[in-house]
Order: C-alpha cells, then sequence, then structure tokens
C-alpha cells in the first residue's frame, strides 16, 4: 500500500502561457476543485518590483513583460519557504498605479502549492522548483481580446494604451521569452480553463498524487540526487 502524501512534501505545479491565455481561470479552477484547504496559489504577477520611486507616466512606460520586472527571486524564497513549513508574506501589487502596496497576504503552507504566471518558466531556479509544469497555449487573438477586456474593466487602461503595450512590449516578450519555455512543459493545455477533459485530468493526477494513489517523488529530489 502506497504512503499518503506528507504535509512536508508539498507538490509544487507550475501554470505558464501568454497574457489572457486562461491560466488564472484554470489555477482557479483547480483549486475550487481541490478545494483551498489542500491547496495554495500564488501568482508570479503579485511579484512585480515596486515602482514607488519612478513617476507615474515612467512607472507606465516601464517593460512589464520582460523577466528584470519581477522580483523571481523573492518568489523563489517564498517557495522554499513553504516547502520548509514556514508560512509567508505575499507582496500585493496595484496595477491601476504600477506599484506594490504596503500591506501584504499571509500565506500558510499546504500540501500543493499552485504557481502561475507568464514568465514562471523562463527563470532556471523557478523552473526547477516546479513538479509538475503546465502550458497553456491559447491562439493569439483570442488572447489580446481577453487581455483588452481585462485591462480596461480591471486595471483602468485606456483601448489606446492597451494596444501600444501589446504592440510594443506584450507581443515581442511573448515570442522571445513565453512561447520558447513550452517546451520546458510536462502538459500543454488548449484553451486553459475551457478545456474540461484537461482540467480533470490534472485534477484527477492530483488528487490520486495527495491520496498515495499514485507513488511521489519530489522532481527537486531527483534533480539533486
Amino acid at each position: 500500500m502506497m504512503a499518503k502524501h506528507k504535509a512536508n512534501q508539498s507538490m509544487v505545479v507550475g501554470i505558464a502561457g501568454g497574457t489572457g491565455s486562461g491560466k488564472t481561470t484554470l489555477a482557479d479552477l483547480i483549486v475550487s476543485s481541490m478545494g483551498p484547504e489542500k491547496i495554495v496559489y500564488i501568482a508570479h504577477d503579485a511579484y512585480y518590483r515596486d515602482q514607488k520611486h519612478l513617476p507615474f507616466e515612467a512607472r507606465a512606460k516601464v517593460n512589464y513583460d520582460h523577466p528584470d520586472s519581477l522580483e523571481t527571486d523573492l518568489m523563489v524564497r517564498h517557495i522554499h519557504a513553504l516547502l520548509d513549513g514556514e508560512p509567508i508574506e505575499r507582496p500585493v501589487y496595484d496595477f491601476s498605479i504600477h506599484s506594490r502596496l504596503e500591506e501584504t497576504v499571509r500565506i500558510e503552507p499546504k500540501p500543493v502549492i499552485l504557481v502561475e504566471g507568464i514568465l514562471i518558466f523562463t527563470e532556471k531556479a523557478l523552473r526547477d522548483l516546479f513538479d509538475m509544469k503546465i502550458f497553456v497555449d491559447t491562439d493569439a487573438d483570442i488572447r489580446f481580446i481577453r487581455r483588452l477586456t481585462r485591462d480596461i474593466e480591471e486595471r483602468g487602461r485606456t483601448v489606446q494604451s492597451v494596444i501600444d503595450q501589446y504592440l510594443n512590449t506584450v507581443r515581442p516578450m511573448h515570442l522571445e521569452f513565453v512561447e520558447t519555455t513550452k517546451r520546458y512543459a510536462d502538459i500543454i493545455v488548449p484553451e486553459g480553463g475551457l478545456n474540461v477533459v484537461a482540467l480533470d485530468m490534472v485534477i484527477a493526477r492530483l488528487q490520486s498524487l495527495l491520496n498515495g494513489e499514485l507513488p511521489f517523488e519530489s522532481r527537486r529530489k531527483r534533480d539533486l540526487a
């Protein structure tokens, strides 16, 4: 009989893909299906670097689709802390002012750590922490329409500002840093959370690993061997 998954042997799952691909929808559905008591969800977006030192006009011109715009080393330290059974204080980022808030969100360790973001497979130190890597693959026109709608409704942007940002940074950075990381994925999911079959398969595998129905050995341990 297989030993059940130990609380101090958390699985780390990464969900990457282009902007508007459906990553967040997929992540939310996994969390709601498995239960928040089993899984902690951390978005890479929360780790954008603080831009308070810049005037607002300069903040708006920062290339937020380049890996350097994110404090990934802090996320790596936070994931290690959760794996060690320690809580973290996750940053809170306000997209309407392009800056972090003073407040943080306390996150407790749980059996599954779900990490989501467009650039999470770009940095090797972060990529090597994932036991399962999922890439959400969605057509560019669909992704742009979703981003346009989101940025106008949720982040207070204008149509022209979204278009300009997409053409100047989002699209070229996607081709250079996001699309190229698809090769690292264990699973490629077309259409994200809309792909019910893929969603069910991912949830079933995670549940089986947690319940001890499948053997689980962290990829991190294998990499160190």
